[in-house]
C-alpha cells in the first residue's frame, strides 16, 4: 500500500496569537525608541566624560598662538580625548589677566608672572581694580619666553640701537612687544628720535617689504614666526643688546644662535621674559594635575615638530612667582620637578 507523504507546516503553540500589523508596528516603534535612547545617553556619557578648557592665548600672528594650538592638540593626544582645550585669540597678556577676573571655570592664560604680580596688587594697568579675584591666579607650568626682537631692514643700514634715530618703528599697541619696546626706547635715549607707525604688528612683515617702515619690535619665542617670514623675504638685521643695554631693561639674557633666521650670521644677543600658563582656583585640581601632567609629558613629542619647547625645563619653574594651583604641585611632587615653598 502506497504511504502519504508526511506534511510539513509551521505548528503553532496551544494558545498562542497571531500578532496584527498595528501591534507589529507599535512594538517596532518601542524598540526604535529604546535603542534611540541609548544612543542619547551615550552621547551625553561621553560629553559628560569630557572636560573642556578655554585657552586664551595671544594675536593670531604670534608665536604664542601657534605654541597655544600645538599645546590643545598634544592635550587633546594625551588624554585620548578626555580634555578639549579651545584656544582663543587675544590682544596680549594684560587682556589675558583682566580675564581672569570674571572668566569662570577651567580657564587658562598665559602671562609673565610680573603681570600677575601688578594685578594682585593693583598697580600698573590693573590701579583701581578690585584684587580679590587676581589673588585667586595659580601657576600650572612655565612655557618659552618672551624674546625681544628688533627687526630691521638691512638696507636702512641700523646694526645698533643708536641707528634708530630718524628711522620709522612699528611697535604695535597693547601687547607686552610693543610695551617693552617702547620702554627700551625711552632707556635708551630714542624716545623722541624715531617714528612710531601706527600700524597694527599683525601688518608688520607686510609694511617692512614695501618699505613702509624701517623696522619692527615684536616679542615672542624663538624662532619667530613672523620674524621667519620678514627674513625669508627680505634682507634684515637683528639687533643686539649690549651689556649696559640688557642691564638697563633688568631682564634676562637670551642668545639665538647664529642661522636661527635667514642671513643671520652672527648670535643676536636680546632680552627675554619668563612665561607661564596660568589657571585660577575655580579650575578643579583633577583638571590642573591632568593639564600639568600631560603638557610635560607631551613636551618631547611638541618639541619635535616645534623648536621653541625645547628650551622649556624644569628649572623654568623657579622663575614662577607667587602660587602654584595645587593639581599642578600634585604631579611636581611626583615628578620630584624643584618647587619653593612660597610657591606652594
Amino acid at each position: 500500500m502506497a504511504r502519504s507523504a508526511p506534511k510539513f507546516g509551521i505548528c503553532k503553540p496551544t494558545g498562542a496569537r497571531v500578532l496584527q500589523g498595528e501591534e507589529t508596528l507599535n512594538i517596532l516603534r518601542t524598540i526604535g525608541a529604546i535603542a534611540t535612547g541609548i544612543v542619547v545617553l551615550s552621547a551625553v556619557s561621553a560629553a559628560q566624560a569630557e572636560t573642556r578648557v578655554t585657552f586664551k592665548s595671544a594675536k593670531a600672528a604670534s608665536s604664542y598662538y601657534q605654541m597655544a594650538a600645538q599645546f590643545a592638540e598634544a592635550i587633546k593626544t594625551g588624554t585620548d580625548g578626555e580634555i578639549i582645550v579651545t584656544v582663543e585669540e587675544s590682544q596680549g597678556s594684560v587682556q589675558n589677566v583682566m580675564e581672569a577676573s570674571v572668566r569662570p571655570g577651567n580657564y587658562l592664560f598665559t602671562s609673565p608672572p610680573a603681570l600677575v604680580g601688578l594685578a594682585q596688587a593693583g598697580k600698573g594697568a590693573f590701579e583701581g581694580r578690585p584684587t580679590e579675584k587676581f589673588n585667586e591666579v595659580r601657576a600650572l607650568f612655565p612655557i618659552p619666553s618672551l624674546t625681544m626682537h628688533f627687526v630691521m631692514r638691512a638696507d636702512a643700514g641700523v646694526t645698533d640701537f643708536a641707528g634708530l634715530e630718524g628711522k620709522t618703528i612699528l611697535l604695535g599697541k597693547g601687547s607686552f612687544g610693543a610695551n617693552e619696546g617702547e620702554k627700551y626706547l625711552d632707556l635708551f635715549g630714542l624716545k623722541d628720535k624715531v617714528t612710531l607707525s601706527e600700524a597694527e604688528l599683525s601688518n608688520a612683515v607686510a609694511a617692512l617689504k614695501n618699505g613702509q617702515i624701517d623696522g619692527f619690535v615684536t616679542a615672542g619665542s624663538w624662532p619667530a614666526p613672523n620674524v621667519i617670514e620678514a627674513a625669508a623675504g627680505t634682507d634684515v638685521n637683528i639687533l643686539s643688546l649690549s651689556d649696559d643695554q640688557l642691564a638697563m631693561t633688568k631682564r634676562d639674557l637670551t642668545v639665538i644662535p647664529a642661522g636661527t633666521y635667514n642671513g643671520q650670521k652672527d648670535d643676536i644677543r636680546t632680552s627675554s621674559l619668563s612665561v607661564v600658563a596660568y589657571a585660577t582656583t575655580e579650575m578643579d585640581d583633577e583638571t590642573a594635575y591632568q593639564l600639568t601632567k600631560t603638557y610635560w609629558g607631551q613636551k618631547s613629542a611638541m618639541s619635535s615638530n616645534a623648536s621653541w619647547w625645547k628650551g622649556v625645563t624644569q628649572e623654568m619653574l623657579a622663575n614662577i612667582k607667587g602660587k602654584i594651583h595645587p593639581g599642578a604641585l600634585r604631579f611636581y611632587a611626583e615628578a620630584g620637578f624643584p618647587v619653593r615653598d612660597d610657591q606652594n
